[in-house]
């Protein structure tokens, strides 16, 4: 069977997508009141190991990778810039060709997309996306996990999205387009989302609006989604900041959205930039749900990776 790598949504594509959602959901409501580290019944990973490389700081990824592994029967080992040959210049290429000697898959937290793609090029194991500048594919599985948690049928669903135009944001576009929801983009005129993108939203069937009226973006929402501002190592923090501050998602806009209408951050937020404390503590707010659905997402797409659930695009 050909190698599956998830390196973005579409690599999956809609019905495994689809699919990943449905998995995540069942086996999460399996394990209710079990011990966190407990493995599910069917452990479908027993005996799997996953590499994580992180050349960035991470929280979420980090601990949700392992924690899926370890739900699935499997375990995970960690390897970071600092304490690994990658940080005194050991290729891409020997990397991914050394860890698919001694692990199943390997899982990627880097700045580079190119970085993650060779690696997919050089390993002989499925290669996950943890993360890059250009795209955040599994933080979107567990988002979608979440609003369908929260009621939200994907397919028409309006989604609004404020502030920066970021790696996340193309991932929800990807995802528009796979899941036929349609997304509304708030953000400064100057700043534009990516255009191959919205291409992919586009050419999925998907509505993409863009407008520099925050008020305008919001209104009629099923979903509000923001991120931080400032990603890690991004310069000019002061004029960023200040060119953003009317896309702050505050109690005014979270009003212009639907009654029952949820609000999305994939953290680190910072409370008081993107979003007001108010917005980040309300009832609306599901971030931590949004959070620790990012472990049955993972599982999700381990499982995919190993051919153990959905069929490739």
């Amino acid at each position: 069977m050909t190698t599956r790598h998830f390196l973005d949504l579409a690599d999956a594509g809609g019905d495994a997508l689809a699919a990943m959602i449905n998995d995540a959901q069942q086996r999460k409501t399996a394990r209710a009141g079990w011990p966190k580290g407990k493995p599910d019944a069917d452990a479908p990973l027993a005996g799997r190991v996953l590499a994580m490389v992180f050349e960035k700081n991470s929280t979420r990824t980090r601990v949700s990778f392992d924690m899926a592994m370890r739900q699935l029967g499997g375990s995970a080992l960690i390897l970071d810039a600092g304490t690994s040959q990658l940080g005194r210049g050991e290729s891409v290429a020997d990397t991914a060709r050394v860890l698919s000697r001694m692990a199943d898959a390997i899982m990627v937290r880097t700045d580079d997309h190119a970085k993650v793609e060779e690696m997919a090029r050089y390993a002989s194991v499925p290669v996950i996306n943890g993360l890059t500048d250009q795209s955040h594919p599994c933080q979107i599985v567990a988002d979608l996990v979440t609003m369908v948690e929260h009621g939200k049928a994907l397919p028409g669903l309006e989604v609004a999205w404020l502030g920066d135009c970021n790696n996340v944001l193309n991932s929800v576009l990807e995802a528009a387009g796979l899941m036929k929801f349609n997304v509304r983009i708030g953000t400064p005129a100057e700043i534009v989302p990516d255009a191959g993108y919205v291409a992919k939203a586009h050419a999925g069937g998907a509505r993409v609006d863009v407008t520099s009226d925050a008020t305008e973006a919001a209104r009629g929402a099923d979903v509000i989604v923001t991120d931080t501002w400032i990603s890690m190592g991004q310069a000019h923090a002061e004029e960023k900041l200040a060119q953003l501050a009317p896309y702050q998602v505050d109690d005014a806009l979270m009003a212009q959205a639907k009654a029952d209408a949820i609000f999305l951050h994939c953290l680190p937020a910072h409370v008081g930039e993107e979003v007001t404390e108010s917005v980040f503590e309300s009832a609306q707010s599901v971030v931590f749900d949004e959070a620790e659905n990012r472990i049955h997402a993972q599982k999700s797409v381990l499982l995919w990776c190993f051919g153990q659930l959905g069929a490739a695009a």
